[in-house]
């Protein structure tokens, strides 16, 4: 394989991915032709757009194809994306085609790279550990798996001597990462139509682990078992390192730290939920460890603004309050709607959910419910698809999800119909949550929000 210095030209097959747009943001950075195709027209391609870089929307093989040379040409593509003219014309033409994993491997193997797994929080965690590199002024580069509001980006480049990379699970593409320091976050059972079972899933995390040379260098939750020596890390409970203590005073998360010899009294920061403070508390140990002092961590703790969709939160002066997040997994709904429980046990909670993936709908549809059940009120959109048809997964819908839900106060709602169906609604707390376009919602639910006395 060429080193990737020799490329000047990168084109992206799915280019508006939140992995694939921070390598496509690498390499313009880097002064190097970047170009890329997706279907959908979305926040982040326009971005991607008005930073310079070409894309296109249509499956055609038009000229700025036709002009590219397997020589000077890198094409990286997500494993996501199974058929499409365009990647089998560059196949069919032998150029060097490599997986987006593959690409980042090869970005971060000679630095010092600092990787996040786990099925849960890896992107709040690597964030968090990006900003507070940032505040350190440590020589990095980042590459998240979400939109870091402190860097209004998924990508950030600060120097190339240490690499912070979001390791992702799916398709087992974190194996292929060197990492120097690592930290696992959550192994529980995701993407079973990649691994199969939850002991695959196990296995495949503890190869990750495997990975990291040192295991003072790795950090892992307390309660994982990953079969080599680590630090642990928890919440509410003693390990090598812990937060407690952890109280809502006015809008603001304060918690103590414990490391094996000292306690640290009195972080404070913004970012709601006991299952953040734990993302903390993984990030503060690392970069301790790594080298920051707790003062320059205390300051970027404190002025960290969180992750787009990741428990985004608005007041408003009608009291009503509005959170939006990501969650798409029965154990991240737990930790959002548990989080909300626990701050605002009175208030009335109607949920917004767009289940992501027939597969995963199917595979986990009683923990759903379950979750869901934990809601005032539940508004089910119909299934995200992504890369899946339907019609391999004949009776998965959202109305089958729906009759496991035992809540009297539930209905199904097309992504379209759902904004009216939210203004008739009596609620206290408003969750939308899921991975796909629900995102689409939140612009028109502010500012409704906004303007309701």
């Amino acid at each position: 394989m060429k080193p990737l210095a020799t490329y000047q030209n990168f084109y992206f097959v799915g280019i508006g991915g939140i992995g694939m747009s921070a390598l496509a943001r690498y390499f313009n950075a880097s002064g190097k032709t970047v170009l890329g195709y997706d279907k959908m027209h979305t926040k982040l391609t326009k971005a991607l757009v008005e930073e310079g870089i070409d894309i296109e929307f249509e499956d055609i093989i038009n000229d700025k194809i036709k002009n590219l040379t397997p020589e000077n040409t890198l094409v990286i593509f997500t494993p996501a994306i199974k058929k499409l003219d365009i990647l089998n014309y560059f196949n069919d033409n032998k150029f060097d085609v490599l997986k987006r994993a593959k690409v980042l491997g090869m970005i971060t193997e000679n630095t010092d790279c600092i990787a996040i797994a786990g099925t849960h929080g890896k992107t709040t965690t690597s964030s968090l550990v990006a900003h507070l590199c940032e505040e350190a002024n440590l020589p990095f580069s980042c590459f998240l798996g979400g939109i870091a509001e402190n860097f209004k980006s998924n990508f950030h480049f600060n120097g190339s001597d240490i690499s912070v990379v979001e390791a992702d699970e799916y398709d087992r593409s974190f194996l292929t990462l060197s990492p120097d320091w690592a930290v696992i976050t959550s192994t529980d059972a995701d993407h079973l139509d990649i691994y199969g079972d939850n002991a695959t899933i196990q296995k495949g995390f503890q190869d990750f682990a495997d990975l990291v040379p040192e295991g003072q260098q790795l950090f892992v939750r307390k309660g994982i078992q990953i079969g080599r020596e680590t630090k642990t890390y928890a919440v509410n409970e003693e390990a090598d390192y812990y937060s407690d203590n952890i109280r809502e005073i006015g809008d603001k998360i304060h918690f103590d730290f414990h490391t094996p010899t000292e306690e640290f009294d009195d972080f404070v920061w913004e970012i709601p939920g006991i299952h953040n403070v734990e993302n903390a508390t993984a990030a503060i140990a690392l970069l301790n460890n790594f080298g920051v002092d707790f003062e320059t961590l205390k300051k970027g703790i404190a002025s960290f603004k969180g992750i787009k969709r990741r428990y985004t939160k608005h007041n408003f002066e009608s009291g009503k309050i509005y959170i939006d997040d990501y969650a798409h997994h029965p154990t991240e709904l737990n930790a959002v709607i548990g989080s909300i429980k626990t701050f605002y046990p009175h208030k009335k909670l109607l949920v917004v959910f767009q289940p992501h993936l027939f597969s995963r709908t199917k595979d986990f549809a009683d923990g759903f419910a379950e979750s869901l059940d934990k809601a005032d009120e539940l508004i089910l959109l119909d299934i995200y698809p992504a890369r899946e048809l339907q019609e391999n997964f004949e009776g998965i819908t959202s109305e089958w999800l729906l009759e496991k839900v035992k809540l009297e106060k539930k209905e199904v709602s097309t992504l379209d119909d759902a904004f009216n169906k939210i203004k008739e609604k009596d609620f206290d707390v408003l969750l939308t949550v899921g991975a796909g376009n629900i995102d689409t919602l939140y612009d028109g639910i502010v500012e409704w929000l906004s303007n309701k006395k």
